[in-house]
């Protein structure tokens, strides 16, 4: 029997350092684990400030300045609609005159050339009448 206890003994010694050895290496793992979230988190603050700094040295005044050009871009898109608006009313006020003028141009045609035509027509009438009879 003592045999067998000896083993059991040997086993659990070897149980019990091995348990040890674990809980050294989760000692170990968590410090370590607790260091590299130091270093993370640290390394975070530093990327933040850095990005906080950029901002305001170029991201801010850049962001002005596309304002300051889109605002004018507004103006100017305002001013060529206004002037479009302009133009296209100035073309329609131009081509009612030109068909006014047209029409009037066609009516005093008419009036005085149609005595003349009335002339002819009649003159044709009276051949034809006197080349009958």
């Amino acid at each position: 029997m003592e045999a067998h206890l000896a083993t059991t003994n040997g086993l659990l010694g070897v149980m019990a350092a091995a348990s040890v050895i674990e809980a050294l290496v989760l000692i170990w793992a968590s410090i370590g684990g607790y260091l590299v979230y130091r270093r993370v988190v640290t390394l975070l603050e530093d990327t933040r400030e850095r990005v906080d700094e950029f901002e305001a040295r170029h991201v801010g005044p850049t962001l002005t300045r596309v304002n300051a050009i889109l605002d004018d871009v507004k103006i100017v898109t305002a001013t060529v609609r206004g002037e479009a608006e302009r133009v296209d009313q100035a073309i329609r006020t131009t081509m009612d005159r030109v068909d006014d003028t047209a029409d009037r141009f066609k009516a005093n045609v008419r009036s005085k050339t149609s005595r003349v035509v009335g002339l002819v027509r009649g003159a044709r009438v009276a051949l034809q009448t006197l080349a009958r009879a």
